[in-house]
């Protein structure tokens, strides 16, 4: 760095640095707090998207509740317009519901295998699977039942897997593997409705 002998040459100094760099420094301060602004404005709106879509997720599942006769295509209304957002999942999830409780069968397929397709939540995908699995047991459509449930891999739903997959040989007139799979569940987890299944079948 440069020792200046006089006030007056650092005076000088400064006004010659500022001349040649006065306009980026200002423009990069512009750019600056033009940035923060910008990104607090995005935030904002961000979040308002968020409250906008919870609260439409809202109506949509009261009106799904309610029963009336546009309900289904309101929900399918509100996947729709929030593919992006979770809300849209939870929705879908919901529908296949209903639409179970409908005899809709088909519908709820084509809801569940959306949900697998959309989400990598995984407290939702095993949910999602294990419900495709009942529905495809509930039209005897065992071996996509079965296939489904082997796509189940989170530990913590083994117990549940092994006694549904129980439940589908049990449909399927296989007994032998039923009891298998009891077994196999009762040894992840033991309840008493799978004590009474493993009763049932020494009979």
């Amino acid at each position: 760095m440069e020792v200046y002998e006089t006030e007056e040459q650092q005076v000088e100094a400064i006004k010659s640095w500022w001349k040649e760099n006065g306009k980026a420094v200002v423009l990069g301060a512009v750019i600056g707090l033009g940035g923060l602004y910008g990104w607090r404005y995005y935030q904002g709106e961000i979040q308002s998207a968020k409250e906008q879509a919870s609260e439409t997720y809202t109506q949509a599942m009261n009106t799904l509740d309610s029963g009336s006769e546009n309900a289904i295509s309101e929900v399918k209304a509100f996947i729709a317009a929030n593919e992006s957002s979770q809300y849209s999942v939870l929705a879908a999830l919901q529908l296949a519901k209903a639409q179970v409780k409908l005899g809709e069968l088909d519908g709820a397929i084509e809801q569940l295998t959306w949900v697998v397709g959309q989400t990598k939540d995984e407290a939702i995908l095993p949910l999602a699977k294990t419900r495709l699995a009942r529905i495809f047991a509930e039209q005897q459509k065992f071996d996509e039942a079965l296939a489904e449930l082997d796509k189940v891999t989170i530990e913590s739903w083994q117990a549940k897997v092994s006694e549904l997959r129980g439940d589908i040989f049990l449909q399927k007139g296989d007994a032998i593997a039923a009891r298998e799979a009891y077994v196999s569940a009762q040894q992840l987890g033991a309840s008493p409705v799978l004590q009474m299944k493993l009763d049932d079948l020494a009979q």
